[in-house]
């Protein structure tokens, strides 16, 4: 059963809404290549993560969940989407879930435009919540213009940059990942008059959820086949992108210079035999256990809302975040 089936949510619905975000935009034409080419990424695929989040989080207010809370789910899956078109320029990504990324179609300067054009339209659209009663879902506004960037710039920043500390990581991580989903449960819950109090009980379940997913994806990179990644194995460390597996990897005086090594100019040989002494090593098992006790954070939080009928869909989130494959 997939996850919205689990979490009994119309995923036809959301997508929906996802659409109407660039139809009901008057001056983008229907034909155009910035129409065109957000549809055609929206419609990709992906698995809704951050717009299942939010109607998650709406089910724990004192009202039903209505048109508030499936926009803002939509919104949450406009910003992520718009991260993402600027994470492959910047990773120099020629796949995305298996195609072709958006700025190989389009070339890198419309798709630039492109994801200028989703944030600035989520601000839009968002900016019609005024007023204290709505703060809340300025947060939303907030996490696309300023940590998803903050998060990418400090990818680039630290590429090939051995010296990266466990700290620097996991801000990173926080800022590219985690805080995204945090706040996809936070603005549900306050969409749907949740207590301030249980809205940041959702905000740190969504954090350790998040951190423990960006983890995961660290560990795929060095587990996974192309095939299932949807793109070339071992592409973080190719690009420059210290991850947690590398961190401990250069923990080990064995392994340390030949990581070091690596740098922009490096052949593919010399790549596959440093990811293969990284994947032979201890750091993989230890990266596990780090995303284990994020999981394990978020498991004392659902205790923590017991009460709460909608705690089963934690419970459900819990299951599907532990269960990925890497």
């Amino acid at each position: 059963m997939k996850l919205h089936e689990s979490l009994n949510i119309d995923l036809n619905e959301i997508n929906r809404e996802i659409e109407n975000i660039v139809a009901r935009d008057k001056d983008v034409p229907k034909k155009s290549q910035l129409a065109q080419s957000i549809l055609e990424l929206v419609g990709s695929g992906g698995k809704r993560l951050r717009p299942l989040m939010v109607i998650v989080g709406g089910r724990f207010g004192r009202k039903p969940a209505g048109r508030r809370t499936l926009q803002l789910s939509a919104a949450a899956e406009f910003i992520h989407a718009a991260s993402l078109i600027h994470d492959d320029i910047i990773d120099d990504a020629e796949l995305r879930r298996g195609g072709a990324a958006l700025h190989v179609k389009t070339g890198v300067l419309s798709a630039v435009h492109i994801g200028n054009y989703m944030s600035a339209r989520i601000i839009e659209l968002l900016s019609k919540y005024s007023g204290d009663k709505y703060r809340y879902v300025h947060d939303l506004s907030s996490v696309a213009t300023a940590q998803l960037c903050l998060g990418e710039y400090q990818q680039m920043e630290h590429a090939f940059d051995y010296d990266l500390t466990l700290e620097q990581y996991l801000e990173k991580s926080l800022n590219k990942t985690a805080m995204l989903m945090a706040t996809c449960l936070r603005v549900g819950a306050l969409s749907t008059e949740s207590p301030e109090e249980v809205a940041q009980l959702l905000y740190r379940f969504g954090e350790a959820l998040g951190m423990s997913f960006q983890i995961q994806d660290d560990l795929l990179d060095f587990t996974q086949s192309a095939e299932k990644l949807g793109k070339p194995a071992g592409s973080d460390l190719r690009h420059g992108q210290v991850t947690l597996p590398v961190l401990f990897a250069l923990q080990d005086p064995a392994l340390a210079p030949a990581i070091r090594k690596i740098g922009p100019g490096s052949s593919e040989e010399e790549v596959t035999y440093v990811l293969n002494l990284i994947t032979s090593s201890d750091a993989l098992a230890r990266t596990a256990e780090v995303s284990q006790s994020y999981l394990d954070q978020a498991a004392a939080i659902i205790q923590q809302l017991s009460g709460y009928p909608a705690h089963a869909d934690l419970q459900t989130l819990l299951q599907y975040f532990a269960g990925r494959d890497y």
